[in-house]
């Protein structure tokens, strides 16, 4: 994908899911698959041609088809994850999801040959060849580039409950990192990544993209890789923040609440509502609260007061009808759980309770 197109913003409401898994043994162990499951065979119907590499060989993503709304997202995450498992399956894998795999060494494992992903590597160096981690991506259809950007950066505030809520990666290298997301510092370390700044218009995101493209600061336009952004490939604004989750139901509160966000900023932007003044220095602090405590965390308001994690959410969920999100919350969060585990089972068992749901 090289430069893009305000054109492509012609339709409301889609939506598709990006998830980011790790090939692992029979043991749960990270191992290089993915040139046997991406290039030597065919992914069989209904994701054939919707699985792909990253940058490490134990690294997979898979995409959904294009879904008119949130109705269609649980069974089409569903069917992608069980086709995965048993085409792994019969290959002699598994396949598990965190934000970073506790038993991953990024010193001991291949990168992809893909030329992409070796150009990344020659000129990023250190902060890509430790990249070991695993997203899952929101796309909302927009109609018009102007309200794509206004949504882009409206949504940046709610970024970091997604990741309070998502974060799934305490572990990096084996090394507890004392965060609830590792992942979300890590990825933060490449060029182009983290919150966004604000784009006054499309004009303003058409040139920055452009002058990126032309400065060779990007080989294509999906290498701005932030938190959200307008995606001027396929016309939607993209949710970029969460961690990878094994357990299926968490995918089915974020997919919900970044399409339930995308639409209610879309009616404010119709409405004629003013862009909120946002110090991205307080988006940036929010964030780091969110990754470093987790659903433990409190966030600034803009009105300068904090709140508790446990107040947005039921604010959240009752401003938007949705009841994903406080399910999430009402659970044991991924980084506690994977310490609990840990703890009291050991590392087998933690890598065990990685595989993903819905299990073959």
């Amino acid at each position: 994908m090289a430069n893009g197109s305000g054109t492509v913003f012609d339709e409301m409401g889609t939506l598709g899911v990006e998830e980011e898994y790790f090939v692992v043994d029979s043991d749960g162990v990270p191992v290089a698959g993915s040139d046997e499951l991406v290039y030597e065979h065919d992914a069989p119907p209904p994701i054939t041609g919707d699985v792909d590499h990253e940058l490490f060989k134990f690294v997979l993503e898979t995409r959904t088809r294009k879904l008119d709304g949130p109705e269609a997202a649980p069974a089409a995450v569903r069917t992608v994850r069980e086709t995965l498992q048993e085409y792994a399956a019969e290959h002699g894998f598994q396949i598990a999801a965190a934000g970073v795999h506790p038993a991953a060494d990024w010193q001991l494992h291949e990168h992809a040959e893909k030329p992409r992903y070796r150009a990344q590597l020659d000129r990023i160096q250190y902060p890509q060849h430790r990249n070991t981690t695993a997203g899952l991506h929101v796309h909302v259809g927009v109609d018009g580039p102007e309200k794509a950007v206004w949504i882009t950066n409206e949504i940046r505030r709610y970024l970091p409950i997604f990741l309070a809520l998502s974060a799934n990666s305490p572990f990096w290298n084996g090394f507890d990192t004392g965060l609830c997301s590792a992942r979300a510092k890590i990825f933060e370390n490449l060029p182009n990544t983290g919150m966004p700044t604000n784009f006054e218009d499309f004009a303003a995101y058409e040139r920055f993209e452009s002058r990126m493209l032309e400065t060779d600061s990007i080989r294509d336009s999906g290498e701005l890789w932030y938190d959200v952004r307008p995606h001027t490939g396929i016309g939607t604004v993209e949710v970029r923040i969460p961690d990878a989750q094994d357990r299926v139901g968490h995918v089915d509160a974020f997919v919900e609440y970044a399409h339930a966000l995308v639409l209610d900023l879309a009616a404010r932007y119709e409405d004629g509502e003013s862009s909120q003044a946002l110090r991205w220095e307080l988006l940036d602090e929010n964030k780091w609260r969110a990754l470093r405590y987790g659903q433990e965390t409190d966030l600034i308001q803009p009105d300068g007061s904090t709140l508790s994690l446990a107040e947005i959410v039921d604010r959240e969920a009752d401003r938007l009808g949705i009841e994903g999100i406080k399910r999430v919350y009402e659970a044991e969060s991924g980084a506690t759980r994977q310490r609990r585990i840990l703890e009291e089972s050991g590392p087998e068992a933690l890598r065990e309770a990685l595989l993903i749901e819905p299990r073959v």
